[in-house]
């Protein structure tokens, strides 16, 4: 044979064998292409960042939105605390703003004021629409953005429907509530509002373990309850709170009737939950606060 033909044989015989084995090797798998529509998932937030959820919308539109903070990813939370503010909108607006205050301190402490195991939430404005009359901007404000005569903070208690969103929950509810001489509307049922609703899926769901509900002006706190007699673990934060910010502490508001609680709903559910009073209605008494907030931090340390 000629050396020629030889040449020519062999190669013949490497194309063959070369192309038998990339037939039986078959593609490459479809995980080595590249996935160009795959999306990253985002790295898990930093200890100590804000954590924003928008719990429910009000009957205007707006945002109910809460915050939440923990110091620590390494330790399990076995407690979560709830703070709210803004129930009666424009006509205690300065509960919202201290719950501002409390999520900027937060912000600018939580590494080291939150216990490892404690998980903190914040809802500063459960009343987004009634505190829109008084403060023309969404977000933290400060009494300077507060605007408005007495007349309209007074009207800005309620939601947009009318409904005084502090008789519309589910104990001894009433159609018609009392605020001081005041008949109010309770709404059409319990949780008839989408604020209140809002915040019963966002409790049902969360389970926080005790709740703080800031209102104003009496200057006290005050424990829940739901004809079903204080809880001990209400009791005790109430004194907890009282003693450390230096209000005087009520077993029960006995000031008039009311029906259709927020905090005494908190209290037919077995929850703990006091209600904190500021002293006015233009004062957020911070320091007195955060005194507070710090006593129920150390109550839950482990």
């Amino acid at each position: 044979m000629k050396p020629k033909n030889i040449v020519i044989g062999l190669i013949i015989i490497i194309v063959l064998v070369v192309g038998g084995y990339l037939m039986f090797r078959g593609s490459p798998e479809p995980t080595d292409i590249p996935n160009e529509n795959e999306v990253t998932p985002p790295p898990p937030a930093e200890v100590g960042a804000k954590q924003e959820t928008v719990i429910g919308k009000s009957v205007g539109g707006r945002d109910i939105t809460a915050y939440h903070y923990r110091a620590s990813a390494d330790v399990p939370v076995d407690t979560r605390l709830l703070f709210v503010g803004g129930i009666h909108g424009g006509y205690s607006w300065n509960t919202a703003a201290l719950a501002y205050e409390l999520i900027d301190y937060l912000e600018r402490n939580s590494i080291n004021a939150i216990p490892r195991n404690v998980e903190v939430t914040v809802i500063p404005v459960l009343n987004p629409d009634g505190l829109n009359k008084v403060v023309a901007r969404t977000g933290a404000f400060t009494k300077a953005d507060v605007s408005g005569s007495d007349e309209a903070k007074i009207s800005s208690r309620f939601n947009a429907n009318s409904v005084d969103l502090n008789r519309n929950f589910d104990c001894e509810w009433k159609t018609q509530g009392t605020w001081q001489s005041t008949t109010v509307s309770g709404g059409s049922a319990p949780f008839s509002e989408p604020e209140t609703m809002a915040l019963k899926n966002f409790v049902e769901s969360y389970k926080p373990t005790a709740v703080v509900s800031w209102y104003s002006s009496v200057g006290g706190v005050f424990s829940s309850n739901c004809k079903n007699g204080v809880l001990p673990e209400t009791a005790a934060l109430t004194s907890v709170y009282a003693k450390a910010a230096g209000y005087p502490a009520y077993k029960t508001f006995d000031f008039y009737a009311i029906t259709g609680d927020m905090s005494n709903w908190f209290a037919k559910n077995n929850i703990p939950a006091i209600s904190v009073l500021l002293t006015t209605h233009e004062d957020t008494e911070l320091t007195k606060n955060l005194a507070g907030v710090d006593a129920l931090f150390a109550r839950y340390a482990k």
